[in-house]
């Protein structure tokens, strides 16, 4: 949605690093609210620490079958 492959972010926690990336990219705020995030490949919630060197996913919605 930001038109990147990858960016480092401010933040210790996923909602903390979200709020970096919207203030970046303000179109990301509409995606925001019904994200779901992978931090290193698992599934967590906004709340969840995130620890130098981690991958923080931000999956849009989707559909599919």
């Amino acid at each position: 949605a930001a038109g990147l492959d990858a960016e480092v972010l401010p933040g210790d926690t996923v909602g903390a690093v979200l709020a970096a990336a919207v203030g970046a990219h303000p179109g990301l705020e509409r995606v925001a609210g019904v994200a779901t995030f992978l931090l290193d490949g698992r599934a967590v919630g906004r709340d969840e620490p995130v620890p130098a060197g981690s991958t923080l996913e931000v999956l849009p919605p989707f559909a599919g079958g």
